[in-house]
């Protein structure tokens, strides 16, 4: 079963629709007592940092927990920046820390937001990563994350600077592109994060 994080802040269906295309049972829910006996958790995202973190304030203890117990878990877009310390978006709100580091705006003199499809490199060995590297996926995002540390970038993408596209540790994962609406290639990375050994 993998569960989606209900917090009023990510595109659902469309992440939904991409697990049962893969043959995944899916439950979407902000019952925290479900959250915590999942297996597999997801954390979609499309809006702002601070509102984000403000409907995900319930829901700290639990993905803390749940990243701290080793079980997958995967964020994705938004999903991805607020597992950061923090956001240029929001300069006075905490992010979940679970990855250190910041979300920039894209620099200046690019199109923004960094909208359409994007080839990604794969830079390290990443169980979610396998058999994707140099296909194309879909962005669409105006803040990138800049880890503290760049052992956790699994992947990137070029627009105008190295974009960190995928973040890995242990079986904490990030892409900062939709899996869920880049094609085969994206179902490759779904099915893989539902691979991953419990």
């Amino acid at each position: 079963m993998i569960t989606i994080i209900d917090y009023k802040s990510g595109n659902l269906k469309s992440i939904s629709n991409g697990f049962k295309k893969i043959g995944c049972d899916v439950e979407i829910t902000s019952d925290v007592e479900k959250i915590a006996s999942s297996d597999y958790l997801v954390l979609p995202g499309v809006g702002a940092f601070g509102s984000a973190m403000e409907n995900l304030l319930e829901f700290k203890k639990v993905i803390h927990e749940h990243v701290s117990d080793d079980k997958p878990f995967l964020g994705i877009c938004l999903g991805q920046q607020v597992l950061m310390d923090s956001s240029d978006e929001s300069p006075n709100v905490e992010g979940l820390g679970l990855f250190g580091g910041h979300a920039s705006y894209l620099p200046e003199g690019l199109k923004i937001p960094h909208m359409g499809w994007n080839k990604l490199n794969v830079v390290k060995k990443c169980p979610i990563l396998e058999d994707v590297n140099n296909e194309y996926f879909y962005f669409v995002h105006s803040y990138h994350v800049v880890p503290d540390d760049d052992e956790i970038i699994a992947g990137t993408c070029n627009y105008g600077i190295d974009v960190a596209a995928a973040l890995s540790r242990n079986n904490l994962f990030s892409t900062q592109f939709h899996p869920e609406k880049s094609g085969i290639a994206g179902l490759k990375i779904l099915k893989n994060f539902t691979n991953l050994e419990l």
